[in-house]
């Protein structure tokens, strides 16, 4: 299908209850208010076609750049691709989403994912703690450096209170990554988990709630699931 068309199929997917909820959560014109699960319909139109993902990315409209992100793939994405992508996730389902979880599944996930936790920008820093944190729920153990996930575990230890909002937010997920994904560093990920205790972030007009680490951690560990990687972490 032509970008028009795809376009044309999200402006009629859009209703204005989701325009809402998404305003709601940050978002910014231009955008239809399509829900992910309307969207995922589409995504068999665009999979194939690497350069249609992109000009949709490209497009600013946040509903074409969710599907973007849904559909490309991410082994034919390239670095300067994903450092344009991160410019321009303005808020946090881009950033957390959707240029995290193709980050994550490409060749470059570690070297960005460092680069962008130590950014300045807030959205930027925020996608570098995501990219980790799926990176790991997807990464075999073997392949995991554990030396550095350790001493990222200490920084949100010694930072997450002090941190820009929706940082908080990612750095607590990272910890609850860990836990869950990552067996030799469960017991380390919960005394870190136990150790920040509840972390607050202003989740605006939404009932949006930030899970508690340690009581997550321990729900996983309780169903038998720590070390169960995932397929995918793009969704």
């Amino acid at each position: 299908m032509t970008y028009e068309e795809i376009m044309g199929m999200l402006e009629e997917l859009g209703t204005e209850q989701t325009k809402r909820i998404f305003m709601n959560h940050g978002v910014k014109e231009p955008y239809f208010g399509v829900k992910i699960g309307d969207m995922k319909k589409l995504v068999k139109y665009v999979k194939k076609d690497h350069e249609l993902a992109l000009r949709l990315y490209d497009s600013g409209n946040h509903d074409a750049m969710y599907l973007a992100g849904l559909s490309i793939n991410p082994k034919l994405v390239t670095k300067e691709t994903l450092e344009e992508w991160v410019r321009k996730a303005y808020w946090y389902m881009a950033a957390e989403y959707t240029v995290a979880g193709v980050a994550a599944e490409s060749e470059y996930a570690l070297e960005l994912a460092r680069e962008w936790i130590d950014s300045d920008e807030e959205m930027i820093a925020v996608c570098g703690w995501s990219t980790y944190a799926n990176y790991l729920s997807i990464t075999p153990d073997g392949e995991l450096d554990l030396d550095e996930i350790t001493a990222l575990l200490e920084r949100v230890r010694n930072s997450v209170h002090d941190e820009r909002n929706r940082v908080r937010y990612v750095m607590n997920g990272f910890v609850l990554s860990v836990g869950s994904y990552v067996p030799a560093l469960h017991e380390a990920a919960m005394d870190v988990a136990e150790s920040i205790g509840k972390v607050h972030v202003d989740v605006g007009n939404t009932a949006c709630k930030v899970p508690l680490a340690s009581e997550y951690i321990k729900k996983v560990a309780a169903k038998d699931r720590v070390g169960v990687k995932r397929k995918t972490c793009i969704c």
